[in-house]
């Protein structure tokens, strides 16, 4: 593994050429933007009738990123592999067989699935939630797991974007100084 320990070195030293005084800022901003986007998704789950909220709050985490086209790709990616992932498990319940039988042709046909569908990256995710559904025991149907677990993802992958999109608009603001004083940086006179 010296290839992998050569990037990862890199890697280190890219960071370490990074200033401290920016890495804690960096780090502090990433901080909260997730902690907020986990916040928002997590605190009204009960209210919507989600059992599990706390996947909101992960897939919030997951989701937030300083960067909105990082944050869209990661949202696409995690509401496509609970659905694609969802919806084959609930389908591979219906076969006669063992569990973990059965649980092992789910992962392979919600995997496989995403490649075919093109959404290669939802791949991970959409095995993830296979699993989940086959091997976690819970209360009620298959299906009724899969629809929480697909709104779950769906409520935290809404607020990070909605935090993420406010932070990039408040961001973008202060760089081109509409939002230090108040004022259109085109209105103000030239000094």
């Amino acid at each position: 593994m010296p290839g992998v320990r050569a990037a990862g070195s890199g890697i280190l030293r890219r960071l370490k050429a990074i200033p401290l005084r920016e890495r804690l800022w960096g780090g502090l901003a990433q901080g909260l933007l997730s902690a907020v986007a986990a916040a928002l998704a997590w605190l009204p789950t009960q209210a919507l009738g989600l059992r599990e909220g706390f996947w909101a709050a992960i897939t919030a985490i997951a989701v937030a990123q300083s960067e909105f086209t990082a944050a869209r790709t990661t949202a696409r990616d995690q509401f496509a592999g609970a659905a694609i992932g969802g919806g084959i498990a609930v389908l591979v319940t219906l076969v006669p067989a063992p569990g973990i039988v059965r649980c092992v042709f789910a992962l392979v046909i919600a995997i496989s699935g995403c490649w075919l569908l093109k959404v290669a990256s939802a791949a991970r995710l959409a095995g993830i939630t296979a699993a989940i559904i086959m091997l976690v025991p819970h209360q009620g149907s298959a299906e009724r797991m899969m629809l929480s677990r697909v709104g779950e993802v769906g409520w935290g992958v809404t607020m990070a974007i909605l935090v993420v999109g406010m932070a990039t608009l408040v961001r973008d603001g202060v760089r081109r100084g509409t939002l230090s004083d108040g004022a259109d940086a085109a209105e103000r006179p030239p000094q």
